[in-house]
């Protein structure tokens, strides 16, 4: 990840490459805030006429995603503007981070560049570190980027949003790239170790549950859907108890490292980019590091259970009755409706901490995709806390949308042999259908929002603005910011 520092607007430019925004307008494109700088050091004037032309003959138009490089041609002390897209709203922060992720993403063959773009640094910042990110682990020989240096126009009183900036982009770098691992490489035990490795200096301490600790503590769900492959489960346990605490949060996160279906064997490019099944696992364990490099008052318990949901000789069946940790009992419908499962168990297990309020996250439900897309997180619980936590995401750039939870829809999940069944008789509805399951093993009286980032987690379209192919780290910025907002 390369360095990021403030530059006063005042200071003469440095930099291998200059950023401007521009603004698409119904008369054209304009120069965003900003640039004034750029335009003295070029022609002598503050006014831009003559920069914009320049952009302009080359087809600049301001649309977001529109990166363009022009050369100074030896008129500046730096050597080439770049032209960043920023729509029509370009005071909107997502507007700024979207278009400093597009320049980080796609212009590599610079060491430093500058941001000359007014707007908050954290916005810009932010954008800027998340396009920078690219996963070459496993290439023989990986194109590299050759930046290392961000500098953005901008006085000291930014400080603090640099600050919190870099640990967002440390966190969802980390979760991109724990889904990004092949699932032979993070399996349950080697991504407990991993949390261990990511925790160890941090303040964060980290409780790992092998197979005789889920036996002992009756985790029947974990252990059953971890049953049929050859890498046994785990569940994890992050704490962060600061000295001054004003409230504690619940954490729970779906570890599922690799989802075949089960017996219920999802079709081949159902079953493709299902390494990215552990999304909310890896968003929960980032965002608990992310709110101890933060300080932030508010104690942090997540709990998170990996298993790897497999077709084995052991593996658990449709018609299996499985006993929960809570005592409830479960027919399962079908195994590749996992997820809710082992949630369930770290559900039970959440709530004997008597958490104030609970967050749950996963890629629990292809109907998130069906309803929302592949941009826009759904959310379901307790309505006032459900809707702070939407309106703390939105906030950050992180879209989510209010989902119901219509108790008509539960009659489904009943069962003639169980209390309840993983899946319901009736086919629609999906995503809200398993909120209400999940509803089942909720702590009373604990405010709790489920999260589905079935597809927000993972993009498998095209790169776009800050957000790579891939894992996208989505969740982190939405649970830091609902933490947040608890300190208020």
């Amino acid at each position: 990840m390369p360095t990021v520092s403030l530059v006063d607007p005042s200071v003469p430019i440095k930099a291998d490459a200059v950023v401007v925004g521009v603004l698409q307008g119904k008369d054209g494109p304009r120069l965003a805030p900003g640039a004034q700088p750029v335009s003295r050091a070029l022609f002598g004037s503050t006014s831009g006429g003559k920069l914009l032309k320049a952009l302009k003959d080359v087809g600049v138009t301001g649309r977001p995603d529109q990166v363009v490089s022009i050369s100074t041609l030896g008129l500046a002390d730096f050597p080439v503007v770049v032209a960043t897209g920023l729509g029509e709203n370009a005071r909107e922060a997502e507007a700024l981070r979207r278009a400093a992720g597009a320049v980080t993403r796609t212009v590599t063959n610079h060491a430093r560049l500058h941001f000359a773009i007014s707007g908050p640094v954290s916005a810009i910042a932010e954008g800027a570190l998340f396009g920078a990110y690219s996963f070459t682990d496993y290439k023989a020989s990986p194109a590299k980027s050759a930046l290392r240096a961000i500098s953005i126009a901008g006085d000291g009183g930014g400080r603090r949003e640099l600050a919190r900036a870099k640990a967002l982009a440390e966190a969802i770098t980390t979760t991109r790239n724990l889904v990004n691992t092949p699932p032979n490489d993070l399996y349950p035990a080697s991504f407990a170790a991993k949390v261990k490795e990511l925790a160890r200096g941090t303040g964060v301490t980290v409780e790992v549950l092998t197979e005789d600790g889920l036996k002992r503590g009756r985790y029947g769900a974990i252990l059953a859907v971890g049953g049929g492959s050859v890498n046994p489960p785990r569940l994890v346990r992050l704490t962060y108890r600061p000295a001054r605490s004003k409230a504690t949060v619940a954490l729970v996160g779906k570890g599922i490292t690799f989802d075949s279906g089960g017996l219920n064997l999802k079709p081949g490019n159902s079953m493709a980019w299902m390494k990215s099944d552990m999304g909310g696992a890896a968003g929960v364990i980032t965002s608990t590091l992310a709110i101890a490099a933060l300080k932030l008052p508010i104690t942090v318990i997540a709990t998170v259970p990996m298993a790897e949901n497999m077709p084995g000789g052991s593996a658990y069946r449709p018609s299996d009755v499985i006993t929960m940790r809570s005592g409830k009992t479960v027919e399962v419908g079908n195994t590749d409706a996992e997820g809710r499962l082992v949630l369930a168990d770290a559900l039970s297990r959440a709530g004997e901490d008597e958490p104030d309020f609970l967050i749950e996250t996963s890629t629990l439900t292809g109907a998130q995709l069906v309803a929302l897309g592949g941009r826009v997180i759904g959310a379901m619980g307790e309505p006032k806390w459900r809707d702070q936590v939407v309106a703390a995401g939105n906030a950050v750039g992180e879209a989510s949308w209010a989902m119901p939870l219509p108790s008509e829809y539960a009659g489904g999940l009943e069962s003639p042999v169980a209390d309840l069944n993983n899946i319901s008789s009736d086919s629609w509805g999906g995503m809200l259908v398993a909120g209400l399951f999940l509803k089942n093993f909720m702590p009373d009286g604990v405010p709790w929002v489920h999260l589905d980032i079935a597809g927000p987690s993972f993009n498998q379209a095209a790169p776009h603005g800050y957000t790579p192919k891939g894992g996208t780290g989505a969740v982190v910025r939405t649970i830091v910011a609902a933490v947040e907002s608890l300190t208020k």
